[in-house]
């Protein structure tokens, strides 16, 4: 049975195959020779592709320039588990392609295999990701991250494994003599996994310090910790992020989000972490919901904000933005203005200097009529307005059993038309003057 090649390191109470860490988007993204794999060699030698190569090239092939970038859709693209063990584990830049699998990183290794020796026998259905560990930091090698749970054990060993599997994985107690940590704030985890994939490698650590930057500025030390991660499934949609926190009913959630720029995390900050908001264009899913419900969430949630939110402009919103194109086109000029005005029906202008002072006294309903104003954007011409009063004829009168529209356009001002070519012959008018009454002067001095 073929396998999809693109998931994580996932352990469900399905099957006891073994777990599938391939890419689905083939290989020509993963830098991972046989040779090398589990090597230390290899975890060293893969140090260089997280920033290695021309920056330009880089970023239009694996940044976020690539051409792949943003064109598939991210809702519902987050398999569904339960819970998520982070295992701290010295950096991105040695971790070799496959690190749950590698021979010299013995940690990860016997983790991952009693996790999966013992799936069977969990509850919860659980990930294992491989995330930063500094020893004499906050975030130590051997520290275990759990979530939904929120809570830290701190330095696990090889010779702990098994039993800390036992005691917390599947008896959902606690690994005595050690107790748990209880983690607050928000923490966030960025794919960096440069030698499993590029667009990991390149994408995830512009994000990671944005992030950093972003949380120094708002003073948001000891609320919000920002970390890179392993491989989560998914490389195509880098740079991905994963927000874990309390949502205002105090109830743990993990958050999914794919194609993030550096641009994005002030966003993410503001509305997710502050406003406790979903950023529906960058929302992959969510950890304890099925791949189905996430869909159905983010349908509901656009619904309820009138409508698709993918950072693109709708069909309505084009077309509003060519009919004040044409709008400014038709009004962009005096003489436009008078020649505007309808000349089959007489009685109803359709633009004029003053619509209030017109002989002619209109009764428009308020809840028909809209009134626009559009100023055009070139800075360094003048602020000319345009002005459209739309209005409905629901009663059939005026000549005319269907919607009836009128356009009013202000009239510029003789200082809103002066333009910069204006002052330059003036003052080419003045400067003339001004010589011709020197030479004057001079001529009858000498005279």
């Amino acid at each position: 049975m073929a396998s999809n090649r693109d998931d994580p390191l996932t352990f469900i109470n399905l099957s006891s195959s073994p777990v599938t860490v391939s890419s689905a988007e083939g290989d020509s993204f993963l830098l991972d020779p046989p040779s090398q794999i589990g090597s230390a060699s290899g975890s060293f030698q893969n140090e260089g592709l997280l920033c290695g190569g021309d920056g330009g090239t880089t970023d239009a092939e694996f940044g976020f320039s690539r051409p792949d970038f943003r064109q598939s859709p991210l809702s519902g693209t987050v398999h569904f588990y339960e819970r998520h063990v982070f295992l701290c584990y010295k950096h991105p830049q040695v971790w070799p392609p496959r690190i749950e699998a590698a021979e010299f990183d013995r940690l990860p290794r016997l983790l991952s295999a009693a996790l999966l020796a013992r799936k069977g026998e969990m509850k919860k259905q659980t990930r294992l990701t491989i995330c930063e560990g500094h020893d004499g930091t906050e975030t130590s090698n051997g520290d275990v991250l759990i979530f939904p749970d929120m809570i830290r054990y701190r330095r696990l060993t090889h010779f702990d494994v098994d039993t800390f599997v036992e005691e917390v994985l599947v008896k959902d107690g606690e690994w005595q003599p050690v107790t748990p940590e209880k983690l607050k704030g928000s923490y966030i985890f960025v794919c960096s996994h440069g030698s499993r994939d590029r667009r990991c490698g390149v994408c995830g650590p512009a994000i990671i310090a944005r992030f950093k930057e972003e949380i120094e500025l708002h003073g948001l030390q000891g609320k919000v910790s920002v970390s890179p991660c392993s491989h989560i499934g998914g490389h195509k949609y880098a740079g991905n992020v994963i927000i874990f926190g309390s949502n205002i009913d105090g109830k743990v959630s993990g958050h999914w989000y794919g194609y993030v720029t550096p641009d994005d995390v002030p966003i993410l900050l503001e509305q997710h972490i502050e406003k406790g908001e979903i950023v529906n264009e960058l929302w992959r899913g969510e950890m304890g919901v099925s791949e189905e419900e996430q869909k159905k969430s983010q349908e509901q949630r656009l619904q309820q904000n009138g409508g698709a939110d993918d950072g693109k402009p709708t069909k309505e919103e084009t077309l509003q933005t060519q009919t004040n194109e044409m709008d400014n086109a038709a009004c962009g000029s005096q003489m436009e203005v008078k020649a505007c005005c309808c000349q089959e029906n007489k009685d109803s202008s359709c633009c004029q200097e003053n619509p209030a002072s017109s002989g002619k006294t209109e009764k428009v309903d308020a809840y028909e009529r809209e009134a626009k104003v559009v100023v055009t954007p070139e800075k360094k011409k003048s602020s000319k307005k345009t002005i459209s009063w739309c209005s409905s004829n629901k009663s059939g009168g005026g000549g005319g059993g269907g919607a009836s529209t009128r356009k009013v356009c202000a009239m510029p001002t003789w200082l809103e038309s002066w333009e910069r070519e204006d002052t330059y012959a003036a003052l080419a008018v003045v400067g003339a003057a001004v010589s011709v009454a020197i030479a004057f002067h001079c001529y009858r001095h000498l005279a």
